[in-house]
């Protein structure tokens, strides 16, 4: 009994534990599960997406947004957007980088390279903030893996997670698209310069301004670029960004569980031939 108790004890403080942040995080919203190409055990990227995501970031997000763990030549990388390598040339040489120093000892601009790091709109957080009315815009390399998208009950959710990961990509389409009138009870004490957001992690108030508009972009593809459309096309470009790598790491990991199931076959026969004469 005294074992039982102990069990019982320790399941309903896990319980506790676990429900906290979904406790804590009040009236946010689930964020509505889509079916990315790049989940589950096969899923790749869609290339045609990523680029299109790449040009949202780009002509939207980057204006207030870094993604600091990414350089350029990414841009041309197997298992990502996949550019030609003559246009994420051109799309480096679009900004100005400052290097240096030079013979005289002072730094200098120049056309940016594919070596390059994306360029961070703030050279530093206080003027970040400065623009933004003191709020400061995340840097966007890793947050579809620092945000989830998903608040499902403890016992439910390491399924979920194990197919369709934590649902970041979810929670960024679910932020770009959730912006709504605030209910009647909360429009009274609207915090100035905030739009009311119900899906935000930290919300639901948010300091910034609905990003999107309908045909906001233009995409070189023919795509209609709807609210909806260009939310899912970041969103997949920044779990690329987050993950770069995917691809590759679902080949290898399929690769290894073949190699183990031969490995485990094989020796399953030498153990029935080197066994075979003796009674059990």
């Amino acid at each position: 009994m005294k074992t039982l108790a102990k069990f019982l004890t320790a399941a309903a403080l896990s319980t506790a534990l676990l429900a906290g942040p979904a406790l804590a995080a009040g009236k946010v919203k689930n964020a509505k599960d889509i079916a990315f190409s790049f989940e589950g055990p096969f899923g790749t990227f869609d290339r045609a997406q990523l680029q299109r995501g790449f040009q949202v970031y780009q002509e939207v997000c980057s204006a207030c947004h870094s993604t600091d763990l990414l350089s350029y030549r990414n841009l041309g990388d197997h298992g990502g957007p996949e550019f030609p390598e003559a246009q994420v040339k051109a799309v480096a040489a679009e900004v100005e980088v400052q290097d240096g120093p030079n013979g005289d000892g002072e730094m200098f601009d120049r056309p940016g390279r594919p070596s390059d790091k994306f360029k961070a709109p703030f050279s530093n957080d206080n003027e970040a903030r400065a623009s933004n009315d003191g709020a400061l815009p995340p840097d966007l390399s890793l947050i579809t893996k620092a945000r989830e998208g998903f608040h499902y009950p403890w016992y439910v959710s390491p399924f979920i997670k194990m197919w369709t990961g934590n649902g970041g990509p979810e929670y960024v389409h679910a932020v770009l698209t959730g912006y709504t009138d605030p209910p009647e009870k909360e429009a009274d004490h609207a915090p100035e310069g905030k739009s009311y957001n119900a899906y935000f992690a930290a919300g639901p108030w948010i300091s910034m301004a609905p990003p999107l508009t309908e045909d906001g972009v233009e995409y070189s593809d023919g795509t209609k670029a709807s609210v909806d459309q260009m939310a899912k096309d970041v969103s997949a470009f920044l779990a690329w960004a987050g993950e770069p790598k995917m691809e590759e790491r679902k080949t290898m990991g399929l690769r290894v569980m073949i190699y183990l199931l031969i490995l485990a076959i094989l020796m399953y026969l030498i153990k029935l031939k080197l066994w075979r004469d003796v009674e059990h």
